[in-house]
């Protein structure tokens, strides 16, 4: 439904940190499933329209819609617009595959959410699917982290009760179990609501075929689930077998590197457990050192792992007491599986770039009950290790193993080589699931450290007013931006767009473009 839909009316699906720092379109947009408005492929006014379309057509007008885009496309067709008219007819035909995807269409329910609640091998998952003007409009499903005593109706009661916190409540809820306080809770949501929402188990009828459904989506959903978390624990466990771990850790902190020339460093930091990526605790590091020589790597890893670190053992010294895990100690047993938007499926959407620089605030209350990680792994080989060493021995820290991974030959992705302390290096298998698992690993965090700096340099840019490429002064920032308008319009132009504006000779545009073009980001 969701693909259907992104090819009926072309709206993007990338978050905002994404969508503002891109400098052409991305693949959606090639494959004719995103309008491009990132890089100005569409007018504001003409993207408006797709959003208002878009929302008529989720409101329940389907068929003014489809009339609407029927008549487009036959308008198109009389003035031999025919690219136009294909593109429409395109539309017309997802809008079409949306509605026959839909599987259930109740008569007799207008509004109404129907949610089901299924649990197996101590993992709960509730389904949940949403009608509007008496049609599926789609499904999503949630795993909350319960307590193994709890009932299918416990569970669901307390999932009700926070569900609509910040959602629109639809008039009738339909429920796989009934739950305690069910009318004290209808009573709470109708006062939030202004009308009246009616909560129900349905026993019989049409209304239970509904719940029915949605309780085999949840089985399924939660049988997905539990293979998937299964691979991800083998994998877990091929990592301490690798790396001399007495157990699979649950908490991998992964750390890279970004810059130009040593402008605008950024560190990044990316967490991954059981589940997965935990977003949430990304984390950035503005590189802030005035003693570091311009690229030198080693220095801002340093400087990176003692913010990181020392700041751990101020609010964290308990882990102090833990004995280093390379073969003696377990992990934590009573740390959490917190949900990671990485896995498939529908209910785990990816998350923006956080925009959290490490020293400004606390680290988030209750994110993890441990944050020391049971692995960290540096980008990078055995320089970069002993960098990580220098600073772990500085702050006293001996019970966090450390991996270094070093590029092959030629950055030939299958050829690392892994740098463990005190012992020699060595390299996976190339076709080993343990070697991929890792790759992606060290391939998020230079993707999430990339994305960093280039947020950092574009700020820097906008505040500086271009004036920090060499060449460029106030009177070519004023004729640049006078020629294109915007800061986007001069990154995008190319070098024979550059040379015409006034003032800017060659060599000048050969700056200004490789300043957005050939510099890529280490």
């Amino acid at each position: 439904t969701i693909n259907a839909l992104q090819r009926a009316f072309l709206l993007r699906s990338c978050s905002d940190s994404y969508f503002e720092n891109r400098s052409r379109p991305c693949l959606l947009f090639q494959i004719k499933r995103c309008s491009g408005p990132c890089t100005g492929e569409v007018s504001d006014a003409a993207y408006a329209e797709l959003v208002r379309e878009a929302r008529s057509f989720l409101s329940g007008r389907s068929r003014a819609i489809k009339e609407e885009l029927a008549q487009e496309m036959q308008a198109a067709s009389a003035e031999l617009e025919f690219e136009r008219a294909g593109r429409l007819r395109d539309r017309l035909a997802a809008l079409s595959a949306v509605q026959g995807s839909q599987g259930i269409n109740p008569r007799s329910v207008e509004e109404a959410d129907v949610l089901a609640c299924h649990q197996q091998g101590g993992a709960t998952c509730i389904e949940v699917f949403f009608f509007r003007t008496g049609q599926n409009w789609g499904n999503r499903a949630y795993y909350p982290r319960a307590d193994r005593s709890l009932s299918e109706a416990e569970v669901l009661g307390a999932f009700l009760s926070q569900f609509y916190e910040d959602k629109p409540c639809p008039r009738l809820i339909l429920l796989s179990h009934g739950v305690e306080e069910q009318e004290l809770i209808a009573q709470a949501l109708s006062e939030k609501a202004g009308f009246k929402v009616e909560i129900a188990a349905p026993q019989r009828g049409e209304k239970r075929d509904l719940v029915s459904h949605a309780m085999q989506n949840a089985r399924e959903a939660l049988g997905r689930k539990l293979a998937e978390t299964a691979t991800q624990t083998r994998l877990l466990d091929g990592v301490a077998q690798a790396f001399h771990l007495s157990a699979p850790p649950r908490r991998i902190e992964v750390y890279d590197n970004s810059h130009i020339m040593g402008t605008n460093a950024v560190g990044g930091m990316v967490v991954a457990g059981p589940d997965g990526f935990i977003k949430s605790q990304y984390r950035k590091f503005n590189i802030k050192s005035t003693e570091l020589t311009p690229g030198d790597d080693f220095g801002m890893m340093r400087e990176v792992l003692r913010r990181r670190f020392s700041r751990l053992l101020k609010e964290a010294p308990r882990a102090q007491a833990l004995p280093a895990r390379t073969g003696e100690a377990p992990v934590s047993p009573d740390m959490p599986s917190l949900p990671g938007p990485d896995l498939p499926g529908p209910d785990l959407p990816d998350a923006p770039l956080p925009d959290t620089s490490l020293p400004d605030g606390p680290l988030p209350d209750g994110a993890s009950d441990s944050p020391w990680p049971d692995l960290v792994l540096i980008d990078g080989g055995l320089g970069q290790l002993n960098a990580a060493r220098k600073v772990m021995d500085e702050l006293g820290i001996t019970s966090v193993p450390l991996v270094g991974i070093a590029k092959g030959l030629d950055r030939e992705a299958g050829r690392e080589q892994f740098f463990l302390p005190g012992k020699a290096p060595f390299r996976m298998e190339p076709r080993d699931p343990v070697l991929y698992f890792i790759q992606r690993l060290r391939d998020e965090a230079h993707r999430f450290a990339i994305g960093s700096h280039r947020a950092r340099r574009k700020k820097d840019i906008t505040e500086s007013g271009l004036q920090s490429i060499p060449g460029v002064g106030p009177s070519r920032k004023r004729a640049l931006l006078h020629h294109f308008g915007t800061l986007k319009a001069i990154e995008r132009a190319s070098l024979a767009d550059l040379e015409q504006v006034e003032g800017i000779n060659a060599s000048t545009a050969q700056a200004i473009y490789g300043y957005f073009h050939h510099n890529q980001p280490t």
